[in-house]
C-alpha cells in the first residue's frame, strides 16, 4: 500500500508538471516593446545603418533594456518588429520572441522561457524522482531472476526492459537536471551559457548573478512552500531582471534617471 501511494503520488506529479510545461505557452513582450506604425515606417523607410541605429537607440531610451547586441547597437527583432526585452530572444520554430528564453524543447514540443522554466525544472525533477522509484522497487526481483529464485520466463523480460528503461532514462535525465540546477544557480539560460549577455562594459556571463539564495528566487519566487509545486512563483513579469552591478546612468541606452529612482531600482548594485 505504501509502495502504490508512493508510486501514484510521483505519478501525478510528474504527469501535472509535464502537463504545464506542455500548455503554459511563452509569454511575449507587452505591447510597449512593439515599434509604432510611424516608427517602423521611418526605419524602414531609411536606408542608411547609422541612422536606423539612432532610431532603435531613440525608442530604447524610454524602455528598461540594459543589453545589447555585439556591436553595441540595440536587440531588435525584425520579425516582431519589436526592441527585445533583456534576456529575450525570438524562437526560430513558435515563430514569435520569448520573454527569457532557455532553448526549445522537442520534448515538450514547447519553448521553454520565463512562463514555464519553472515548471520544466520541476518536470525534470519528478520525471528523474518517478525513473528512480521503479528502477528501486523493479531491482529486488532482478536479483531474485538473477539468484536462480524465480524461473518464470516472461515476467523475467518484463522485469529486464522494464529495469533497463528505467535506469536508462535515470541516466540521461540527471545529467540534463544537472545542467539546469548549475544554470539556475547562476541565473543563467542555455543560450546565455554559450553566449554570454552584452552590457556596455562588454559580455558579462555573470550580469545576472545575484548570489545562489537570490538565483533560486528568480525562478521559484521566496514563497518555499510553493517550490515544489507546479504553481506559478516566479519572480517579476519577465521583462526586467535584477542585474549585479549596473547603474542606469552609465548606459547609453537609456535616460530617463527618474523612473527609476521612483521605482527604487537606481542603487548600486541591484
Amino acid at each position: 500500500v505504501a509502495y502504490l501511494i508512493i508510486f501514484h503520488i510521483l505519478f501525478v506529479l510528474f504527469v501535472w508538471t509535464y502537463w504545464k510545461s506542455i500548455f503554459t505557452r511563452p509569454v511575449q513582450p507587452g505591447k510597449k516593446y512593439h515599434m509604432s506604425y510611424a516608427d517602423q515606417e521611418r526605419y524602414e523607410n531609411e536606408e542608411r545603418p547609422e541612422v536606423q541605429r539612432q532610431i532603435l537607440a531613440e525608442i530604447a531610451r524610454k524602455l528598461p533594456v540594459y543589453t545589447r547586441t555585439g556591436t553595441g547597437g540595440v536587440r531588435f527583432c525584425d520579425r516582431c518588429q519589436l526592441i527585445k526585452p533583456d534576456r529575450c530572444h525570438h524562437c526560430s520554430v513558435c515563430a514569435v520572441c520569448v520573454l527569457k528564453m532557455d532553448h526549445h524543447c522537442p520534448w515538450v514540443n514547447n519553448c521553454i522561457g520565463f512562463s514555464n522554466y519553472k515548471f520544466f525544472l520541476l518536470f525534470l525533477a519528478y520525471s528523474l524522482l518517478y525513473c528512480l522509484y521503479i528502477a528501486a522497487t523493479v531491482f529486488k526481483y532482478f536479483i531474485k531472476y538473477w539468484t536462480g529464485e524465480l524461473t518464470n520466463g516472461r515476467s523475467k523480460f518484463h522485469v529486464l526492459f522494464l529495469l533497463f528503461v528505467a535506469v536508462m532514462f535515470f541516466v540521461s535525465l540527471m545529467f540534463l537536471f544537472g545542467y539546469h540546477c548549475w544554470l539556475v544557480s547562476r541565473n543563467r539560460s542555455t543560450l546565455e551559457a554559450f553566449s554570454a549577455p552584452v552590457f556596455q562594459n562588454g559580455p558579462d556571463k555573470n550580469g545576472f548573478n545575484l548570489g545562489f539564495v537570490k538565483n533560486l528566487q528568480q525562478v521559484f519566487g521566496e514563497e518555499k512552500k510553493l517550490w515544489l509545486l507546479p504553481i506559478a512563483s516566479s519572480q517579476g513579469d519577465g521583462h526586467f531582471f535584477p542585474m549585479r552591478a549596473l547603474c542606469e546612468a552609465q548606459n547609453p541606452l537609456l535616460a530617463c534617471e527618474e523612473q527609476w529612482e521612483d521605482d527604487g531600482l537606481d542603487q548600486e548594485p541591484h
